[in-house]
């Protein structure tokens, strides 16, 4: 699960580099970002879900 969620950042971080290299496509730079943030969010809640189950 860990590996799926850096390969999304980094896909949604190249996504963003390319919105912002070519002015045509800064609506993809906003998604990449949208999309990062939103990842790291569900990332960081499962992780802090699944530290919670070990811990009981």
């Amino acid at each position: 699960m860990l590996i799926l969620l850096i390969v999304l950042l980094v896909v949604w971080a190249v996504l963003s580099v390319v919105g912002f290299a070519i002015k045509g496509l800064i609506w993809l730079a906003v998604i990449g970002i949208i999309l990062f943030i939103a990842t790291l969010i569900i990332g960081l809640i499962r992780r802090s879900v699944t530290r919670r189950r070990a811990r009981a």
